[in-house]
């Protein structure tokens, strides 16, 4: 295995609805079990791209249980263990907690390292991410600190929380590593393009690594009443079913991140996309003549920079640009680029009005 690391557990994080993609993303097919124009789903994809730095045993995968069905047929060929499924969504700091007991007991208190990961995120350069996760690991062993990926952004995204980074920190991995002064909210235009012209801020891409003995001592610290809920499940004597709801609803990134002194972070040096709109999406569908555009095939009179899906269908745009439109078999989406993240309030939306099919 290329870059192979001793103790390194992953964790990848599947329960997201993915709600930015519907029509196409629904809860019994959330976004990270579709392919993007490929073969493979993002989750496939994301657990075939660890695979040369751990053993298949050493993947877990975390979901929610209604869409529990749908990831395990994305998991290639884990073992059916290395699936935890959560009772409810308590959003990212509880997954990773119970994440990071569960590695502590299969390491068997061994001094593992373990890295989290979305399933939904598409990585070009692979062996470039690898290198840089194998340098992660280090530096985390080596300073006992959380360390996480930042991406240098290319556009002034108000969609993304952003780094602040500091001083440089040392070098591992042939990697150079710096200290995050601090985690910034979702910025506005404005400030988001200050950010990028400033070169001083990176992407929060929600890649993270440290010892399991450092983020259970976050978790104390940090997430108290959490932790001590936590702990029943490391020591038995409580179970998942019963634990879960008792779970502060909280990001790891408030909860744990940003309160933390001692965060490092490393520059990607690999192409990097959550692929959270279909905005987004539109940058890795193919080239056509109607614009990026998966179809069998179209026409575009007086139209540009439109975005569109519907793969089984001959599309013919007039007069319309800079549109995104997304077409299923039980649902259209039509919208403009500019609003696609809003799409995700077209589902809570339906949920309202209690149209569960759509869902």
């Amino acid at each position: 295995m290329s870059h192979a690391v001793d103790d390194l557990y992953v964790l990848i994080i599947a329960g997201g609805r993915g709600t930015r993609f519907w029509p196409r993303s629904r809860s019994d097919r959330p976004k990270q079990c579709l392919s993007v124009g490929g073969e493979h789903s993002l989750l496939e994809l994301t657990i075939a791209r660890v695979s040369a730095l751990v053993d298949k045993n050493r993947i877990l995968v975390i979901t929610a249980s209604d869409m529990v069905d749908s990831v395990r047929e994305n998991v290639l060929d884990l073992p059916p263990e290395n699936v935890l499924v959560e009772p409810e969504g308590r959003n990212t700091a509880p997954c990773v907690g119970w994440g990071a007991v569960e590695i502590g007991r299969r390491s068997e208190g061994s001094d593992a390292i373990m890295a989290v990961l979305p399933a939904d995120h598409l990585i070009q350069n692979e062996s470039a991410f690898q290198a840089q996760l194998s340098a992660c690991a280090e530096a985390a062993r080596a300073s006992n600190a959380l360390v996480t990926i930042g991406v240098p952004p290319t556009r002034p995204e108000t969609g993304f929380g952003y780094l602040q980074i500091g001083e440089s920190l040392g070098d591992w991995g042939e990697q150079a590593f710096h200290r995050v002064e601090r985690f910034v909210e979702k910025p506005n235009q404005q400030l988001a393009q200050q950010y990028v012209n400033g070169g001083a801020h990176l992407w929060n891409a929600g890649m993270f690594v440290f010892t399991v003995e450092a983020i259970c001592d976050a978790f104390r610290t940090h997430l108290p009443q959490t932790w001590a809920s936590l702990e029943t499940l490391q020591d038995g004597s409580e179970t998942v079913e019963k634990v879960y709801p008792e779970l502060e609803r909280i990001s790891l990134d408030y909860g744990i991140m940003e309160k933390s002194t001692h965060v490092l972070t490393v520059k990607a040096g690999f192409d990097w996309s959550d692929v959270g709109s279909w905005t987004a999406l539109g940058e890795h569908l193919p080239t056509t003549e109607i614009g990026q555009a998966l179809v069998q095939g179209g026409i575009a009179l007086n139209s540009e920079g439109n975005t569109v899906y519907a793969p089984e269908k001959f599309v013919a745009l007039v007069g319309v640009s800079d549109l995104v439109v997304v077409d299923t078999e039980d649902a259209l989406l039509i919208c403009r680029k500019s609003e696609a993240q809003a799409v995700k309030d077209v589902v809570a939306e339906l949920e309202k009005r209690g149209r569960e099919s759509l869902l």
